[in-house]
């Protein structure tokens, strides 16, 4: 899922955050001007397209940040993309400061790109694979898949018809109908 807005930070859905309590300072010496500048360099090296670094700073009339930016709770840094066609995502909240993550992201990239530059393209391919941006997850009820009268009854039918290893079978039906049987007996359970 691509962020309409740059502002404020829209995590990759699906990306573990760092705990707080985790993160720590880097052994990155740099600006946040110099960080972004490299970043954007990377990127255009790359021949990402579509740019957009989501993060909590404050931004400009023309989308670049504020030079001063007062410290936030959240300084990860998460940056949008196409590459060759596909949308994509990479991003870092691991450090404390965000020009650290900006330049984690810019090191990741310039890592990658020389897989590249070294004659492993195919390897760069399968690695970037990883960064894929996946759709939102679609959230829908139990209810919108198993009948509430007898959630039970329509599991087992809706299971023995979707199932896989059936003729008809489909594999994504399949996995729905198991969703919505764990979310009804997690219902259950809470009572």
């Amino acid at each position: 899922m691509r962020p309409d807005e740059r502002y404020p930070l829209t995590w990759p859905e699906g990306w573990p955050r760092t705990p707080p309590y985790r993160r720590q300072r880097s052994s990155f010496k740099v600006t946040p001007g110099v960080a972004m500048a490299d970043l954007l360099e990377e990127l255009r090296r790359l021949g990402a397209r579509d740019v957009i670094l989501s993060s909590n700073l404050m931004l400009r009339a023309d989308g670049l940040p504020y030079a001063r930016q007062p410290k936030h709770d959240d300084e990860g840094i998460a940056v949008y993309f196409r590459r060759k066609g596909v949308d994509m995502v990479l991003a870092c909240d691991k450090y404390l400061r965000r020009e650290e993550n900006m330049r984690a992201i810019s090191k990741t990239i310039e890592a990658i790109r020389g897989i590249e530059r070294w004659g492993s393209s195919d390897m760069m391919e399968r690695a970037f694979t990883g960064f894929v941006a996946l759709p939102a997850p679609a959230t829908s009820g139990w209810r919108d898949v198993l009948d509430p009268a007898d959630p039970m009854a329509s599991y087992r039918r809706l299971r023995s018809q979707h199932h896989p290893d059936r003729a008809g079978g489909c594999a994504e039906q399949f996995r729905r109908v198991q969703q919505a049987y764990e979310q009804w007996q997690e219902e259950v359970a809470r009572g």
